[in-house]
């Protein structure tokens, strides 16, 4: 008898996970309470370097807010980036809006993504900043409902789930899977054991006092992820952090399996090393490890291929539920029988996290250190 419950039992780490997960997504997106009428003046901080797919649409969405005050930072580190031509023409067809352009190439650290916010910030004339990437598209009434939780004057930081609804291919396919069958499901398990303590990067907005209280960007420039370390030290100073339910969209360009997969085991890197206790325990709620185990426990007998096939009714069931009820995203059930291989190549990159500290960073090489800072490797040599 224990043999044949033997299969069933290793996967019940996976499959619990994908519950728990299932079931702190319903706790999050049922919560009742209305958001406040409180719509201060914002100033946008985006940090680009050269061209994302669909740039000036990305751009024009922040335009094109329903809010009353705000302003828009572009912040640049050459007068060669190819970005330029479009900030000029987004000038030019929204001379409406408050657009201010920082072009310095001025370096303080290694991240050069917060050397350029450095750059912009002098330039912030209100009193919450929003900082979002530059391949982030948003809806109208994004800033309402980013802005409306600093009514509390205990919130510090308000930051916002991304999904991905636009795939170009199989090897973006596998990336956008991702936000849906992993990093949105861990973020809801997140707040519901141990409450919000980081924040996402794809838009994060802050209170000024807050953001000076921890030394403002310069305490971020050493950091690979900065957008964790934002949150987290906001967080350990006091000040409370909120997630909004408001989706913002990552676009997406068409792109080779390697440069996904470099991408991507960047960003396992950048986890093992901001959370290096709680990464390695994720090991065991792996999905794909369990079903091999499975399988070779059992010697591919039925107790074996039924536990396997249990293990992924749960997955698919995880990933329809967060594809179509909360993220919206679509790529389920269409993208279904691409979860098997997306979670052999997501147990690849975890194991390979732990074997070496290098990471490719638009156009940089990186060694990651203990407790997340990184060393360029052209300036270190």
């Amino acid at each position: 008898m224990f043999t044949a419950m033997l299969p069933f039992i290793i996967i019940l780490p996976a499959a619990g996970y994908s519950i728990l997960a299932i079931w702190c997504a319903h706790r999050y997106f049922n919560r009742t309470s209305p958001l406040p009428d409180h719509a201060p003046p914002v100033s946008i901080l985006k940090p680009v370097k050269g061209m994302d797919a669909e740039s000036f649409e990305n751009f024009a969405s922040f335009c094109r807010q329903e809010y009353p005050v705000f302003q828009i930072i572009f912040a640049v580190s050459s007068e060669e980036d190819p970005v330029l031509p479009v900030i000029h023409r987004l000038m030019e067809e929204f001379p409406h809006i408050d657009i201010t352009l920082v072009v310095d190439e001025r370096k303080y650290g290694p991240n050069y993504k917060v050397c350029n916010l450095m750059n912009a910030y002098p330039q912030a004339k209100h009193d919450l900043i929003i900082i979002c990437d530059s391949d982030i598209h948003v809806r109208p009434e994004y800033l309402r409902n980013v802005c409306a939780p600093f009514a509390d004057p205990e919130v510090g930081l308000v930051t916002s789930l991304y999904r991905s609804p636009r795939v170009q291919g199989t090897a973006t396919a596998l990336e956008a899977m991702g936000f849906t069958v992993e990093m949105m499901p861990n973020v809801m398990v997140a707040i519901v054991l141990e409450g919000l303590t980081f924040a996402l990067g794809a838009s994060m907005a802050v209170r000024r006092e807050a953001l000076d209280a921890i030394g403002g960007f310069a305490a971020l420039v050493d950091y690979l992820a900065d957008d964790y370390q934002l949150g987290n030290q906001l967080f350990r100073a006091g000040w409370r952090l909120e997630l909004s339910p408001h989706l913002v969209e990552s676009v997406m360009k068409e792109e080779t399996f390697s440069h996904v997969f470099s991408r991507q085991l960047r960003w396992y890197r950048t986890m093992r090393v901001s959370r290096p206790g709680g990464y390695a325990a994720s090991g065991i709620t792996q999905p794909f490890p369990a079903v091999l185990l499975a399988l070779l426990i059992s010697g591919g007998s039925l107790p074996g291929i039924s536990a396997a096939l249990l293990l992924y009714a749960v997955r698919s069931l995880n990933a329809l539920i967060f594809s179509r009820r909360y993220l919206h995203d679509h790529l389920f059930p269409r993208w279904l029988w691409l979860l098997p291989i997306r979670d052999l190549l997501a147990f690849i990159k975890w194991g390979l996290s732990f074997f070496g500290n290098r990471v490719h960073w638009r156009g940089h090489y990186y060694r990651i250190l203990r407790g997340g800072k990184m060393v360029d490797l052209e300036w270190d040599e």
